[in-house]
């Protein structure tokens, strides 16, 4: 039975997220479709993996799908799989996220960045539970999964704007969460820095074994606009940087040791996009630019504007070496004037002056 609530659960306090109350334990429970909101670092996985570990699901997979920074066609194989040969670089058949998350719970993080051609797809498998993959002409699977979904941005104003699907966020909008920012739950400060100080000191090697009092205070007067994931990384910092058992005011960032705080303001994160996941692929995985990136354009999947800002990035960091470029790319020596000639023939070569 689905649990639809006319105004959002809020999270308001960090024993919610880490111990878990009763109300949380209820939407587990139900499997119901979540929609999960908040400004970016306040914690809506960590709240996506508690409602899949307190549920039936729980021995089941939890996968998490950031849906930003994708292409139409990378973002659908993701989802839904492709068979070997349905586009270049598709060496083998390989099962998606979804099939990966089969009995288990599906987290779609940032789905606010879905193009309308992707709402549409994820809306017909919450219609039918079934999944065709990228190259495939046969009869979908069917795929049974828990979705959860996680945005930071207003997907009601994104529906009246038409730049989000209304049926796919009443789908999804079964139960809504919502998840403060950390400056208006400031009371969590203490519980999630000891909580984050055990997980660290676990990891890494340190005398640091607690925050004194005066350190805790200055945490909490402190805004967070980076929200939880600011505070995580702060108290990482402080037992990398551990010299004392005791972690004292003088061991914590300048701007928290201000005594006057800022005037609190949501925290803007710059959104990734399509030419950084393009480039991360080529960078950690290893994929040339031919194949990660030329099949996109030919399919009219990235613009001219997308390559650009791929040669911008790659451009800044080679400090304006189009060789070095190349093979960030992972391009042979003999396929570089191949790829000049490319950029020029599309118009996407930038001047390498201007980065050195």
């Amino acid at each position: 039975m689905s649990h639809a609530l006319d105004e959002p659960t809020l999270i308001g306090q960090s024993a919610a997220i880490l111990q878990l109350r009763h109300s949380m334990e209820r939407i587990a429970r139900s499997d119901a479709k979540v929609l999960i909101t908040g400004e970016s670092g306040t914690g809506k996985e960590l709240v996506a993996q508690a409602l899949h570990q307190l549920g039936p699901r729980a021995p089941q997979p939890f996968v998490a799908v950031n849906c930003a920074g994708m292409p139409d066609g990378l973002l659908e194989s993701e989802l839904f799989g492709h068979l070997k040969g349905s586009f270049t670089g598709a060496y083998r058949d390989k099962p998606g996220k979804i099939e990966d998350a089969a009995g288990g719970s599906i987290l779609l993080d940032e789905v606010g960045e879905m193009t309308l051609r992707m709402q549409g797809l994820l809306l017909r498998f919450l219609e039918t539970g079934e999944i065709q993959k990228v190259g495939a002409d046969h009869t979908p699977a069917r795929v049974e999964v828990r979705v959860i979904a996680s945005t930071n941005r207003d997907l009601r104003k994104l529906a009246e704007d038409g730049r989000f699907r209304p049926d796919l966020f009443y789908r999804l909008n079964v139960i809504h969460i919502h998840v403060p920012p950390l400056r208006e739950r400031r009371d969590d400060v203490p519980l999630l820095a000891g909580h984050f100080l055990e997980v660290y000191s676990r990891r890494h090697p340190t005398p640091a074994q607690r925050i004194s009092d005066e350190a805790i205070a200055m945490l909490m007067a402190y805004h967070w606009p980076g929200n939880v994931r600011e505070l995580q990384n702060v108290v990482e910092r402080l037992v990398l940087n551990g010299q004392q058992p005791v972690v004292g005011p003088e061991s914590l960032p300048a701007d928290i040791r201000r005594p006057v705080a800022p005037i609190p303001q949501p925290h803007r994160e710059r959104r990734r996009t399509i030419a950084d996941e393009l480039y991360r692929q080529m960078k950690e995985e290893r994929l040339s630019f031919w194949t990660a990136v030329y099949p996109l354009y030919l399919q009219r999947d990235i613009t001219r504007g997308h390559i650009r800002d791929l040669i911008r990035k790659a451009l800044e960091e080679s400090r304006g070496n189009y060789k070095i470029v190349a093979r960030t790319f992972n391009l042979e020596d003999r396929e570089y004037k191949r790829f000049l000639n490319f950029l020029r023939k599309n118009d996407c070569q930038l001047p390498f002056r201007d980065y050195r």
